[in-house]
């Protein structure tokens, strides 16, 4: 198939993107939200291209994978008269008035809607659209842990903007554990805004995928923070790095993290308790972190993730 879908996600997409299919990722003028292109800190294959929107105009395209509402008008102005297929991926979890929140295609039934994880299906009022789920996947980055660095790891893209949606104000709890390194984007005024001293925080930024997982495997374990995601695919990608995790027990990390993998807890003294013995004994670490890869690779495997969507897109494509 050729599939038009744009560089929403960088990490679903990097997913996505392995199938047997080829993938048209529109770019615009200053890779702005409208087109960015090609991933820059994700390895993608060469089956993803490229086009314009003038180039649009003349491409052949089987299916649309859209989401974002925009994507909608976008598709519809770029693509001309043709009646393409189309699904939509929701990837976030519901805002404001929780569990009332109606989705935008609720009130459709001809476009398929297809939500990143159960509870995300749970919490969202879908209404009569034709709702399914197809869980997160994720590239085997590899067995690379060594909790060699007595040192907590974190991944947050801008920490600072989203603040208690993203955790960013528990990390001050846990940087008196243990020193924290956390990558992403926009850090650059974490450490002041938490009031954290750099011996107890430091930023590395937003690092290559691939170099990002070698150093965050070298961290004793892997923190998830975050109050409110869909479901932090950095958890996920720790998880088969062979890392413990401590995650906060909040939509859908109860199910990804499986019982001696780490924590998960709405208590912050158990989430710090747990961080400190992880900390402590390098092999309980390390056997930890060999159940969160067994269970993460088996329940996020690529191969399941890419056998669901190539399913799904055959029967949108009749």
């Amino acid at each position: 198939m050729r599939i038009l879908h744009w560089h929403v996600h960088g990490a679903w997409s990097t997913a996505f993107v392995q199938g047997p299919h080829d993938y048209l990722v529109p770019v615009v003028p200053g890779r702005g939200p409208d087109g960015r292109g090609r991933a820059r800190t994700y390895d993608w294959p060469a089956s993803v291209r490229e086009v314009t929107p003038a180039q649009l105009a003349d491409e052949p395209v089987d299916v649309v994978v859209l989401q974002r509402p925009r994507d909608l008008e976008l598709a519809a102005r770029w693509l001309g008269d043709r009646r393409v297929p189309a699904v939509y991926v929701e990837h976030d979890c519901p805002r404001g008035e929780v569990p009332h929140t109606r989705h935008h295609l609720a009130g459709r039934s001809d476009l398929p809607l297809v939500h990143v994880t159960h509870f995300n299906a749970l919490m969202w009022d879908s209404g009569r659209a034709p709702t399914r789920v197809i869980e997160h996947g994720v590239v085997d980055p590899g067995e690379r842990y060594t909790g060699e660095l007595e040192r907590i790891g974190v991944a947050i893209n801008e920490p600072v903007r989203r603040w208690r949606v993203t955790g960013t104000d528990l990390l001050p709890e846990f940087a008196r554990v243990a020193p924290l390194d956390v990558f992403g984007m926009g850090l650059e005024s974490l450490p002041a805004r938490l009031g954290v001293e750099p011996a107890r925080m430091q930023c590395l930024g937003d690092v290559p995928q691939d170099a990002m997982h070698t150093e965050l495997a070298r961290r004793r374990l892997y923190l998830h923070p975050l109050r409110w995601t869909s479901l932090g695919l950095s958890l996920i990608e720790a998880m088969c790095l062979g890392m413990p995790v401590v995650a906060v027990g909040a939509t859908e990390a109860y199910e990804a993290v499986p019982p001696g993998a780490g924590a998960v807890s709405t208590r912050l003294e158990s989430l710090t308790r747990a961080a400190a013995a992880l900390l402590a004994d390098h092999d309980l670490a390390r056997h930890s972190g060999k159940r969160a890869r067994e269970v993460a690779l088996e329940r996020y495997g690529l191969d399941r993730f890419l056998r669901d969507w190539d399913s799904l897109l055959t029967e949108a494509t009749p």
